[in-house]
């Protein structure tokens, strides 16, 4: 079975977004996230930062990445909720990571925390109704 047909048999929550407006927030969120994460890392690469304000955002990239190969490739929904859960806490540990030393960039990731924490909250109960 297809992975939209597996996804689409899951039981899921009735405030469930549509898969179309789920990858419409992505496309709205990565731009930010992608102009964010690498001004991060260039100014770590020039020392503007320590590296411990950027691993949270290596940390965080690495995970989201991860998240579709493992929600939808694997088809495992308890290593996604964890996955998830490590996305959402490295975003509030960014913020707080980076907040001295380039404010507007913890800003930029407020609507990335609040995507997250709902997609969280949607994958901890579909992982839950599905186990």
């Amino acid at each position: 079975m297809s992975w939209m047909e597996w996804y689409d048999s899951l039981v899921k929550p009735s405030w469930t977004p549509e898969p179309a407006t789920i990858g419409t927030i992505w496309q709205i969120l990565y731009p930010i996230i992608i102009a964010s994460f690498a001004f991060v890392l260039i100014q770590a690469f020039r020392k503007k930062v320590p590296w411990t304000a950027a691993w949270p955002f290596v940390i965080n990239l690495a995970a989201n990445v991860a998240f579709t190969p493992i929600q939808f490739g694997l088809r495992s929904l308890a290593l996604a909720a964890a996955d998830i859960l490590l996305v959402w806490v490295t975003i509030i540990w960014m913020i707080i990571a980076i907040w001295k030393y380039y404010k507007w960039v913890a800003f930029a990731q407020v609507p990335y925390l609040i995507w997250v924490s709902i997609a969280t909250v949607l994958q901890l109960s579909i992982s839950w109704n599905n186990r």
